[in-house]
């Protein structure tokens, strides 16, 4: 019986951190590696700054290998979707820019006095 389907969103725990990834349990009989590559969009230098062992992660299968009991997931594929499903989602408040417009002012010249002081 097949337990994980390519494509699922599942949650696991990280075992392990290393410079190319990180590790997860997710359950007995399978564990799975987030890719360095499969974190973010932008660039990642440093993998523990995007995890702690013990934590709770969430990951999207991208490959099964059932053989071996691995599962390659993803981080970023998850935040991508989402954040592709909430961008056109924005709705502007009634005041708008009206409180920029009004403090805009404001707020130049007490930095220009704070920068006179310092100087």
């Amino acid at each position: 019986m097949i337990k994980y389907k390519k494509d699922d969103i599942i949650k696991g725990t990280i075992t392990g951190i290393e410079d190319y990834g990180i590790f997860v349990k997710l359950d007995d009989n399978y564990n799975g590696l987030i890719h360095i590559s499969e974190i973010s969009e932008s660039f990642v230098k440093n993998v523990s700054d995007y995890a702690k062992i013990g934590e709770l992660v969430d990951g999207k299968i991208i490959e099964i290998d059932e053989e071996k009991h691995q599962i390659k997931l993803s981080i970023k594929r998850i935040n991508h979707e989402n954040n592709k499903k909430t961008k056109n989602k924005i709705i502007e408040t009634k005041s708008g820019f009206k409180h920029l417009k009004l403090y805009l002012n404001t707020w130049i010249d007490k930095k220009l006095e704070e920068i006179n002081k310092n100087n």
